[in-house]
């Protein structure tokens, strides 16, 4: 039997990429969810393509942006269940434009959901992780919250910020019942480059997919397993991928001078991390 077996978990962004990706799998290992996404779409495709119906799974279009909406769900999930054993922020959006090309309108809209979803989602779910007899709290940063790039000024605010944010959440609860990760995944092949907001004008948004895609080093499904694990072992930290752990070794060894050494690792127009 599996550690999540019998568990109950909440995950935004669960329409693609590592959300679905960790649905299917804690689905299969009996963990009971409850999933989360904008694109109602996807949030179907995955609650169909979920292979043990004997599992209770329920699906909710939100928009994690949404402080009222996010509050309402965690009300509906506490008088349903009264409470949660693992809550994964994971929704994430991207942004590609220098500092001076940026328009406020963007910014908000990336920080909206990049940041203060991840805020809301635990405002919101913590007091019922606080019911439970083990409770996980997962925020999904990125290796973007490690060091910044051009054209990423925003996207390198949002994952700072949550590192920032989740690191003094995880003091916090030193000695409580709530394990708190911060996440930091490399390159992973989702959708997120596809989806993302500004960049190349002359290419269409397949082939800014399929550039990241020659990037991406990583599987949604791969990733999700690392983060299960990371919950079972309770770990603080986790880098998914060996680009992460490279360009976070890069990153603490040059504070000053890793943006050329991270030039001849990645071009900085294709990175788009998780």
């Amino acid at each position: 039997m599996t550690y999540t077996h019998g568990k109950i978990a909440v995950i935004t962004g669960a329409g693609s990429g590592i959300g679905r990706a960790l649905a299917l799998q804690l689905n299969r290992e009996g963990c009971e969810l409850y999933l989360s996404d904008i694109n109602a779409t996807g949030l179907n495709e995955t609650l169909d393509t979920l292979l043990r119906k004997d599992v209770s799974a329920d699906g909710q279009v939100l928009d994690v942006a949404d402080k009222a909406g996010v509050h309402a769900w965690a009300e509906r999930i506490g008088i349903a269940r009264g409470h949660v054993d693992i809550v994964i922020n994971n929704a994430g959006v991207a942004l590609i434009s220098t500092v001076e090309d940026s328009d406020y309108e963007n910014l908000e809209w990336l920080m909206g959901i990049n940041f203060w979803g991840v805020v809301y989602g635990t405002q919101a779910f913590l007091p019922l992780l606080r019911k439970s007899t083990q409770g996980h709290l997962v925020n999904l940063s990125s290796v973007f919250g490690l060091f910044s790039v051009p054209t990423q000024s925003a996207y390198n605010a949002a994952k700072f910020a949550v590192r920032g944010y989740t690191e003094a959440l995880r003091q916090e609860m030193e000695g409580t019942n709530v394990h708190v990760c911060c996440v930091h995944p490399g390159g992973i092949k989702t959708n997120i480059a596809r989806v993302a907001r500004g960049g190349d004008g002359t290419m269409t948004p397949e082939e800014r997919g399929s550039e990241f895609e020659k990037m991406a080093r990583t599987s949604p499904e791969t990733a999700a397993e690392k983060i299960i694990t990371a919950i079972e072992k309770r770990k603080k930290r986790l880098l998914i991928g060996t680009d992460a752990v490279i360009l976070s070794l890069i990153c603490r060894l040059f504070p000053v001078s890793y943006p050329r050494l991270i030039l001849a690792f990645s071009s900085p127009e294709k990175l788009t991390a998780q």
